[in-house]
Parts: structure tokens; C-alpha cells; sequence
């Protein structure tokens, strides 16, 4: 059991007991209803996943969808932030609802249920992915056509536990454009693919700073990698996002309902073909 992946359709173990895929998955709240799960990962932190998640569920809102994000990074939560909500609505004895914000995107994060967002979450790894489990079977989430999973970084509790428990319908993996690319495409994709969960493609964040003055593209991280990463793993390239001041503020005053989405346009179409 200590070489177990997770992955029990692959599995040649008879040791298991009665362990199949589909008893992994937690039972979402009865009083729930999401169609689709589409989860945002990364190799590694810094890279902008949670700005490009909220970007998804803000465009895809404008689509007229009903939308949900679930904020997996217990230790790092900003959903809240992005959208300027800070409380649920409520509790009775069917579940917990969820925030919700100005545009009607249904919000889930742990820092909703702190007394002070300040405060550090000093929790060990099993406590942390039980609680982002629970987000899925406790919370009601109503008539969700689209959620989005901001994920923490890495490849530990918490994403095996995202990847093993929810019904995962495909990743988009964010990166930068140093040569660190890579390894952290690689670190998700193997994860995604231990776990049978369809790789989309990707997002390069950061990509370019575009001079207000004469509109140059600036490449401030050297030459972009990520389309010799995108051959490597046979992965289109979604979406090249720029270094935008505008969108660092607008996060920061939790108004990214304002932000234009045109540039995610890519990575909302293949989401739509799932």
C-alpha cells in the first residue's frame, strides 16, 4: 500500500478490499447541483493561479453560466479577496452557503470562516485536504453549471485529495515563462495523468509587459519556454497572459468582476468542450 497512487483502475493489488475509483469520490451535498469541475493547478506557487481562476469565473459568468469556486488552498486563500466577499450566507441544517458576489458566482473559501482573514491556518496535511473535502460534501452549491478549483501548488494532500474526491472534468495548468516551465508542467501533467484527469492545456502567466507609451511587448522574464514545454507534453498553449497593473489592483480591491477576459477567451472555449 505505501507505493498506492491513488489510481485503483490501474491497479494490480487484490489487498485493496472493496476500493474502486468511483468509491473514492466524496458524495456531493444533496441539496447541491455542479455539472462540471474544472481545476486549476500549478507546479509551483507564484505563478498567478489564483488570478487566472477568477478570470475563468468571471468570463465564464459573462457567458450567462452559473458559476462556483472553490477555494482548495486552505494555507493561502485569496478567492475572497478577488471577489470582495468576506462571509457566506448562511448555514441551516442541510448545508453551508457559500458567498456570493456581486455578479452571482458562488464563492467557498476558508477564510470565509475565520474570525480574522489575518490569521494563520496551523493545521497538518490530513486536517487540510478533509477540510477542502468538505467544502464538496458539506457546502450547497446551487445549480453550479461551471466550478473552478484554485488549487495549491505542488502535488501533496491537498491536490491528490482534490484529484482523488471530487469528480475533476479537466485541469488547466498555469506557468511562467522561465525555464523552471518545465518541471512544473511536468510535476502536474504526470499528477494529472497517475490520476486518469484530462490535461486541457496550458496558461502562461506573465508572459509580457506592454509599454503604455508605444505598446512594445517586453519580455521582464527572458524568453518564453512554454512553447517548447506545450511539444514536450503534446499540449496546446491556451492563453498568454500579460503583466497587468490594472488586474493587480482590481484583485486587490476585489473587483475582478471588472476585469476584461477576452485574453482567457482560448482557455474558456476548451473548457466549453468538455
Amino acid at each position: 500500500m505505501s507505493s498506492c497512487n491513488g489510481n485503483c483502475s490501474s491497479c494490480s493489488s487484490s489487498d485493496c478490499g472493496d476500493r474502486t475509483a468511483e468509491s473514492l469520490l466524496a458524495k456531493l451535498n444533496p441539496h447541491s447541483s455542479v455539472k462540471k469541475v474544472i481545476a486549476v493547478v500549478s507546479g509551483k506557487g507564484g505563478v498567478g493561479k489564483s488570478t487566472v481562476t477568477s478570470m475563468l469565473a468571471v468570463a465564464m459568468a459573462r457567458k450567462g453560466k452559473r458559476v462556483g469556486v472553490l477555494d482548495a488552498d486552505i494555507t493561502g486563500p485569496s478567492a475572497p479577496k478577488a471577489f470582495g466577499v468576506s462571509e457566506c450566507q448562511g448555514a441551516d441544517q442541510d448545508g453551508l452557503y457559500p458567498a456570493l458576489t456581486r455578479s452571482g458566482i458562488q464563492v467557498m473559501s476558508i477564510n470565509l470562516l475565520l474570525d480574522n482573514p489575518g490569521d494563520p491556518v496551523l493545521w497538518r496535511g490530513p486536517v487540510i485536504a478533509g477540510a477542502v473535502k468538505q467544502f464538496w460534501t458539506d457546502v450547497i452549491w446551487e445549480d453550479v453549471d461551471y466550478m473552478f478549483v484554485d488549487m495549491p501548488p505542488g502535488t501533496g494532500d491537498v491536490p491528490l485529495t482534490v484529484f482523488q474526491s471530487l469528480p475533476i472534468d479537466g485541469i488547466v495548468i498555469v506557468t511562467s515563462p522561465q525555464d523552471l516551465v518545465s518541471m512544473i508542467v511536468a510535476k502536474a501533467v504526470k499528477m494529472a495523468n497517475m490520476m486518469n484527469i484530462p490535461v486541457l492545456g496550458m496558461v502562461e502567466n506573465y508572459s509580457y509587459l506592454e509599454c503604455p507609451d508605444c505598446g512594445k511587448k517586453i519580455n521582464v522574464f527572458g524568453k518564453s519556454h512554454v512553447d517548447e514545454a506545450a511539444k514536450e507534453f503534446n499540449l496546446p498553449v491556451l492563453a498568454r497572459l500579460p503583466i497587468d497593473p490594472a488586474v493587480a489592483e482590481a484583485y486587490d480591491a476585489g473587483l475582478m468582476e471588472t476585469v476584461p477576459t477576452e485574453n482567457v477567451s482560448g482557455v474558456i472555449e476548451a473548457i466549453e468542450k468538455v
